[in-house]
């Protein structure tokens, strides 16, 4: 009998251990936007921004962008105008966008055209809907790497509607774009069907746009 109460004993502190456990996990979920910890000294991020390391200064450009950090807002202001690091001003531009500077997102999508095309995409494919991206698919002039660029970003955040927006892309004679609309058609229609619990599935297509240095 004793070692039975022993037995429940124990087991009723696992399973408390347990639940506390899931609960702590649960709570810093809550706490988090995008993998940043809500709770982050946004000052303390800015800071970080006069870092000699380039890869501090964007990362710390790039969590105060997902936590759009509107108490920052002049500083970063501030550090872009005189960032002379093309990834790291790339990063305060996002930020910049992500604090409510609009015209921030124009010198994102022109850095598709650029060695920085990857962050620039990694950047757009974050934003709050697809439709922002649409305006720029539409400009006339664009250089082949912009439009190739905004239709992988189009890729990941793409909906329904933009399964049209994208279709007329595939038969594009500009470099890159016609392989980038069909991915991006691809990956859509994937995420639609899975969405819907579809199992209809296409074969990919390899990306192999090179960078510009």
């Amino acid at each position: 009998m004793r070692s039975y109460m022993r037995f429940r004993t124990l087991s009723a502190s696992i399973i408390g251990g347990l639940l506390l456990f899931a609960f702590s996990v649960r709570t810093n979920a809550q706490m988090t936007v995008d993998g940043v910890d809500a709770r982050t000294d946004t000052k303390e991020l800015a800071q970080q921004l006069a870092s000699p390391d380039a890869n501090v200064r964007q990362r710390s450009a790039e969590a105060l962008a997902k936590l759009a950090s509107k108490d920052q807002e002049k500083l970063v202001e501030g550090y872009q105008l005189q960032e002379k690091n093309k990834q790291v001003k790339l990063a305060l531009d996002w930020a910049l966008y992500r604090m409510g500077h609009e015209d921030a997102l124009f010198r994102v999508v022109k850095d598709l055209d650029s060695g920085r095309q990857a962050q620039a995409i990694g950047y757009l494919s974050d934003l709050e809907s697809p439709d922002m991206l649409y305006p720029f698919l539409k400009k006339a002039n664009n250089p082949s790497r912009v439009n190739a660029g905004l239709l992988k970003a189009l890729a990941k955040n793409g909906n329904a509607e933009t399964l049209e927006v994208v279709k007329p892309f595939r038969e594009s004679v500009q470099e890159y774009v016609a392989e980038a609309a069909e991915f991006a058609y691809d990956e859509i229609e994937k995420r639609l069907g899975s969405d819907t619990q579809s199992t209809r599935s296409r074969p990919r297509t390899v990306d192999k746009t090179p960078e510009r240095p």
